[in-house]
Formats: structure tokens, C-alpha cells, sequence
């Protein structure tokens, strides 16, 4: 039915569907992993902080302590629905910070968990996503360490959101950031990508797709582990959260000053996601992911990395979709099922807010 917009249009109340970039205020695309996130902290975050900001602060720091290397990560999580198929805001919390330690080759050890609470919410809620947690880290075999509860008045707040923090070990030997993406490097992901993201927003829509769509979400540090045990110098790692596959290929490529060539052919989209998206006008690979990574690897050692991931339970569908470049730096390219090729660009901020 065709709305009626024969009255007067109140233009003060409209809502852009794209965030735009010179807002004086927050917006939902501040917080989706895009552009406009990196401009966030490059722009405000960064000159506030002064000298006290390290440089390159990424998802997770390794710091040298004593004869040690640790990493160290922190991200909150505000995900809705907090509970949807395939898991809950729970094991967000816990595989999402242990997936960035694991992505500078670290072995997580301990996590701290916050939460702030909006009064009002059931306590029985509270409690599944407890349990939640706690065996997702005994999965992880992480230690739940310290923690800290807030709660806001009602009205104001979400129900729950919670904050982790992790620290872990990284071994003699792994150096594995961005700035070692180097022309030739096969590009390689895990396996199937956009499951997360469709699975909170058909659970959120109410949508069917003809098949019950879960996320992804896992602990990703076992499959690293074995990647490593190879002895391939793995040169980066990446879990395509927020702003998926793209936004993260994006920012290697811009941190490294390299292209990244990918064949859309080979990208691993299961068939229920890309229709999904089809219907939806969404691009899979643009799309959140909780349980994949992407990596970086010499190409006289890509083969030998994607056997190790094959065996791994969390790595049969791992692919290699690219390679990197020289041409193009900073940009990442497709071609295309058609013999074309297309740019894939950094996301402004997110098709999916409140993903993760």
C-alpha cells in the first residue's frame, strides 16, 4: 500500500539510511568498524589521548613484559537481540576478545568481564547469559579473572551490555600485523562467510529464509595454533567482525601500502546467505562474521597452511580467495563472475548496526 504523503513533510524528522560524515554528533556508523569509525579515533580519540596513546592502537596491543610478549584486547559488545540462533551476546563476549588475541598469534589466558545493566532487566536473562559465558571460556580454556557491574535506570540502557578484556602469551618467534602484508601474499579465509550477521538480523526482522541461518561464532585460537605449528611465518590475521570481510582486507591493504586482488568465484558464500543478501541488497562481504579469519601467507607457504586448516574442525571450508599486490596500494579489487572487476571499498559504517 502506497504511504499518503500528500500533507506537509516535516524534513527536520527525516533519517538519511547512510550516516553522514560531517555529523556534529555520534552516529550508528561511528560504531560499525567503517570509515567513519576510523575517523572517530583518528580524529578525536587519538588527539584527546595525546602522548598517552600509543601508536597504532589496533584490536590488540602485544606488549613486552620482562622477557615476555603479550597481547592485550578489550571490546564491548551490544549486540540485538542479545540471544539469537547459534548463541547469545554470551559467547560474543567470550570467543570476540579471544579472537583478537588469537589474531596476533596469542595464546589466550585470562579474561575480565563488565557489565552494565539497565534496571528492569530479568534476572533470569542475566543468568543465561552468565552461563553463557562461563562455558564458552571453559571451551576456550580462558580464566574469568575480575570483572565490574554498573546498572542505569531504566530507559536508559539496552538490558545488557557487557565488556571483556584478555591478555595472552605470544610465543618466540610470531610476528603477525598488518604492516607484513607484502606483495604475493596469498590471501586466505577460513571458510564460510556472512552467517553471523544474517542470523541476528533474520532473528531481529523476523525473516525466513527457508533454513534456520546460525552464526559463527568460536574461539578461533585452536585453528591459529595449528596454522602456526606448520611453521609458515603467518605475515597477518584478521576475524572480519564488524564491517566484514571488506572493511578488514581494506585496512590491511591501507596499513601495509598494498593491493589486494580477490575472484569473487572463489569467495566460500553458502547458498542460503547469498540469497539472503540478494534479497535483503546487502553484499556478503560486507557482512559480520564471529568465527572466521582472514590471513596472510607466503605463497610458498599457503599450501601447506590451508592442509592445516582443512584439518581443523573450524577450517574445512577454508579458501584462498586472492593474492596481494603492488598495484593499487591501499586498495582492494575483485573480479568479478563476469570477467570485470569491481572496487571493494571500506565500508562508511555499517549495513547491520548493533551486530556484535
Amino acid at each position: 500500500m502506497r504511504e499518503d504523503v500528500s500533507g506537509p513533510v516535516d524534513l527536520a524528522n527525516w533519517v538519511c539510511p547512510m550516516p553522514l560524515r560531517d555529523s556534529p554528533t555520534i552516529v550508528m556508523g561511528h560504531g560499525g568498524g567503517g570509515a567513519m569509525s576510523g575517523e572517530l579515533v583518528e580524529h578525536l580519540f587519538v588527539p584527546a589521548f595525546g602522548a598517552a596513546a600509543e601508536a597504532g592502537m589496533g584490536d590488540a596491543a602485544v606488549l613486552t613484559v620482562g622477557s615476555s610478549r603479550l597481547a592485550f584486547s578489550t571490546d564491548s559488545f551490544v549486540v540485538k537481540p542479545m540471544v539469537f540462533p547459534g548463541g547469545s551476546i554470551g559467547e560474543l563476549a567470550i570467543n570476540g576478545t579471544v579472537n583478537d588475541l588469537a589474531m596476533a598469534g596469542a595464546r589466550p589466558l585470562a579474561l575480565s568481564t563488565a557489565f552494565i545493566l539497565e534496571e528492569g532487566t530479568a534476572l533470569a536473562e542475566i543468568a543465561q547469559i552468565a552461563a553463557a559465558m562461563g562455558t564458552a571460556a571453559l571451551g576456550a580454556g580462558v580464566t574469568l579473572v575480575t570483572g565490574d557491574t554498573k546498572v542505569v535506570d531504566a530507559g536508559h540502557g539496552d538490558r545488557v551490555y557487557i565488556n571483556t578484556t584478555g591478555i595472552g602469551v605470544i610465543d618466540e618467534g610470531v610476528d603477525i600485523r598488518p604492516q607484513r602484508a607484502s606483495a604475493g601474499d596469498v590471501v586466505i579465509v577460513s571458510g564460510d562467510i556472512g552467517l553471523h550477521g544474517v542470523a541476528v538480523l533474520s532473528c531481529r526482522e523476523g525473516l525466513e529464509f527457508g533454513t534456520t541461518v546460525c552464526s559463527d561464532t568460536a574461539p578461533l585460537h585452536g585453528l591459529v595454533a595449528a596454522m602456526l605449528a606448520t611453521g609458515a611465518d603467518l605475515h597477518v590475521l584478521r576475524d572480519p567482525t564488524r564491517g566484514g570481510l571488506a572493511a578488514s582486507l581494506n585496512e590491511i591493504a591501507r596499513t601495509a601500502k598494498v593491493g589486494v586482488a580477490l575472484v569473487e568465484n572463489d569467495l566460500p558464500i553458502p547458498a542460503e546467505i547469498r540469497d539472503a543478501c540478494g534479497l535483503l541488497g546487502l553484499d556478503p562481504m560486507y557482512v559480520a562474521n564471529e568465527g572466521k579469519l582472514v590471513a596472510f601467507v607466503a605463497p610458498e607457504d599457503a599450501d601447506r597452511v590451508l592442509a592445516a586448516m582443512h584439518s581443523h574442525p573450524l577450517g574445512t571450508r577454508a579458501a584462498a580467495i586472492g593474492v596481494c599486490v603492488p598495484e593499487h596500494p591501499g586498495m582492494v579489487v575483485a573480479k568479478t563472475a563476469l570477467g570485470g572487476t569491481r572496487v571493494v571499498d571500506l565500508p562508511a559504517g555499517e549495513q547491520l548496526p548493533r551486530i556484535c
